[in-house]
């Protein structure tokens, strides 16, 4: 039975093997087509829940930094991008070509290179497929936890409490050091997508020092599924020199992005 287990859990690997565009070896076991209704759908859903912001000044402007981005990512795609009304400093990008931006990361992003830097990062994930290998990885986790219980006889104060240790072990051990190099790979790719679409590497830095700054203290790095502020300010600039050569070549090329700040933001 044990065997048997295995054998599921080797057999979905093996059909989900995929590389990421940093060469980074990842699972993936849902099509594009079904990753983008799932966007779509989960996108919808949020709008019906939450208040869009109606200011065109405000959707305008993070509409004209998202446009950047995406013609130079991923031309010919249409994004759908909207302004949440929350106050939190967060952003996301989905499957299908959703963007979302609470109002609060207007104060945190300060210009368009800052907000730039956090639309990059989270277009990065979509393209790198984040979404895809997250659930694919929380699939085979729930499977191979699943095949082992049958193998273990599924009952018994021995066999709970060894799937209890193995569900913390595949917590621990497996989904949130996934995250941490999704958010890494994420870091370097928005990093040259931002560049390459004519805004100023450097913000980036000057961005994660303003979240370091409202954020406070941060949990352990080794428990958590983003790196920590000073970790991915220092792969930020490791990674400058290159993404300002990118940078310069864009603007000489005339990638010049005219988007305006409302004057709330």
């Amino acid at each position: 039975m044990r065997r048997c287990a295995s054998l599921v859990v080797l057999v979905l690997a093996l059909a989900g093997c995929a590389t990421s565009p940093t060469g980074r070896d990842q699972i993936r076991l849902y099509s594009d087509r079904e990753m983008a209704r799932m966007g779509s759908e989960s996108f919808a859903e949020l709008k019906r829940e939450g208040e869009l912001v109606r200011d065109p000044a405000v959707t305008g402007y993070v509409r004209c930094v998202a446009g950047a981005i995406t013609e130079t990512v991923a031309p010919g795609q249409d994004w759908e991008v909207q302004v949440f009304e929350r106050d939190a400093a967060n952003a996301f990008a989905l499957p299908g070509g959703k963007i979302g931006v609470y109002a609060g990361m207007l104060e945190v992003a300060r210009g368009p290179d800052q907000l730039a830097a956090v639309l990059a990062h989270e277009v990065a994930h979509v393209e790198a497929e984040h979404g895809n290998a997250r659930m694919s990885a929380a699939t085979m986790t729930q499977v191979g936890i699943a095949a082992l219980q049958i193998a273990l006889g599924g009952e018994g104060r021995d066999s709970r409490q060894t799937m209890a240790l193995l569900g913390l072990g595949a917590q621990v051990g497996i989904l949130l050091p996934y995250g941490r190099s999704q958010e890494s790979e994420a870091d370097a790719l928005g990093l040259d997508y931002m560049a390459r679409a004519g805004f100023d590497p450097r913000a980036s830095v000057e961005l994660w020092q303003n979240m370091a700054r409202r954020g406070g203290s941060a949990p352990p790095e080794f428990l958590s599924t983003h790196p920590s502020h000073a970790s991915r300010i220092e792969d930020l600039r490791a990674r400058m020199p290159q993404a300002l050569e990118r940078y310069r070549a864009a603007r000489e090329r005339g990638r010049v992005p005219r988007c305006e700040p409302p004057a709330s933001a």
